[in-house]
């Protein structure tokens, strides 16, 4: 241990998956993202402003790299102020200024830690809830090739915990489907907008600056179309319902996902047999299991969800133009969030295209309960409906997504 803090300097403030299996899909939250998010917002506010007051500044942009940056000082001057921008403008400002001498003031000009550090987490939330979206769309897919491969094969559903009436094991898988294709649409509907209100709100630095009304609009604007983000026309600093609208389409998704993980784990429980994960994992004391492990997670993920959407939802109650606390009490929640909806998305899209059925399985467990038999082709004419209703509404999500 000793020899690996040595070669690693920096590990003890590392979460490299040890205790979250699924942490490796989602790199794309990971502290490096977040850094270089953070650089490319700096770089991006370079650029914009420059634009707007009429400087060329791209080589003092340029200069800001993410490489050069020593990560053990950037944490320790986090501690120092308590947020992660504040040594991270020093650095890039002596990176500028190495560059192009007498450039570092152009470097965080007019902006203060708040609007970088939201415009970097909202752009990190673009980009894994865009990860998100590819993933259920591909386990969306496994899901409607399921539907329709089992539309015909009747099953018993349960209603608390009891056998209740004759369905089939489509109708089941549509519901699935329900949830992913509910998921997408949220993705879809969440904007992701950038943050630049200066040191207060007002923006009225960069008005100064120029001399020029409304020139915060314009570098707001212009900071938006650099990035690929949203212009709310406004700054958000203790607004949070951009954050809200975010963090709860991601916590759907993982929600959603680790329902559909409690099914499976339950319908391939060794007494039920009905499903198979294909890919299992095995005991440290029992080799004879075979572990639902991607069900497993996609439920523990799950159950992780309400205590960080608890928490993004308290620290949305804000004061003051900046609060003591809430802000930065919003972050890992707001990230984690993230994540899980990345790992949770990769895992239910490995899942699904080798999840298979045992229609043998199915027939028994139905039959424990004749007495709930009813006509097959009515059942079968029900199932029909409602796959096609459920593919139907993937499909669309599909058409506003490519819109």
């Amino acid at each position: 241990m000793r020899r690996f803090m040595a070669e690693h300097p920096t590990a003890e403030a590392t979460d490299w998956g040890l205790l979250e299996p699924l942490a490796v899909t989602a790199a794309v939250t990971s502290d490096d993202a977040v850094l270089e998010a953070l650089v490319e917002v700096e770089r991006a506010l370079v650029l914009a402003r420059g634009r707007i007051i009429g400087k060329d500044l791209s080589e003092v942009a340029q200069a800001l790299q993410g490489a050069q940056l020593d990560r053990a000082e950037l944490i320790s001057g986090a501690r120092t102020g308590g947020v992660p921008v504040i040594p991270l403008v020093i650095h890039l400002r002596a990176l500028a200024e190495s560059a192009v001498p007498g450039s570092g003031a152009h470097v965080h000009q007019g902006a203060t830690s708040q609007d970088i550090l939201d415009t970097a987490l909202m752009l990190v939330a673009q980009r894994a809830l865009g990860v998100a979206r590819e993933r259920l769309r591909t386990a969306g897919e496994s899901l409607v090739a399921l539907a329709i491969g089992e539309r015909y094969t009747l099953s018993i559903a349960r209603t608390l915990g009891q056998h209740a009436a004759q369905s089939t094991v489509g109708v089941s898988i549509a519901g699935w489907l329900d949830g992913i294709a509910a998921a997408m649409d949220a993705l879809a509907e969440a904007g992701f907008p950038v943050q630049l209100g200066g040191a207060v709100g007002t923006g009225e630095d960069f008005d100064r600056e120029a001399d020029v009304p409304h020139t915060a609009d314009r570098v707001r604007s212009a900071l938006a179309e650099q990035l690929g983000l949203d212009d709310p026309e406004r700054s958000w600093h203790t607004e949070r319902s951009h954050v809200l609208r975010v963090a709860s389409a991601a916590a759907l998704v993982t929600t959603a996902l680790g329902r559909i993980g409690r099914d499976v784990a339950f319908l391939a429980r060794t007494e039920i047999g009905e499903a198979s994960l294909g890919a299992t994992g095995g005991s440290s004391a029992m080799p004879h299991k075979r572990n639902p492990v991607d069900a497993v997670l996609l439920t523990a993920n799950g159950l992780r969800v309400p205590g960080l959407v608890a928490t993004v939802h308290s620290a949305a109650l804000a004061q003051d133009a900046r609060p003591a606390g809430e802000w930065h009490a919003e972050w890992s929640a707001f990230r984690g969030l993230l994540r899980l909806a990345v790992e949770s998305s990769d895992a239910a899209a490995s899942m699904f295209a080798r999840l298979s059925f045992d229609r043998a399985a199915v027939e028994a467990n139905r039959l424990l309960s004749p007495d709930l038999e009813r006509d097959a082709a009515a059942t079968r004419v029900a199932s029909d409906r409602i796959i096609e209703s459920a593919i139907g509404r993937f499909r669309a999500v599909e058409r506003k997504e490519q819109r």
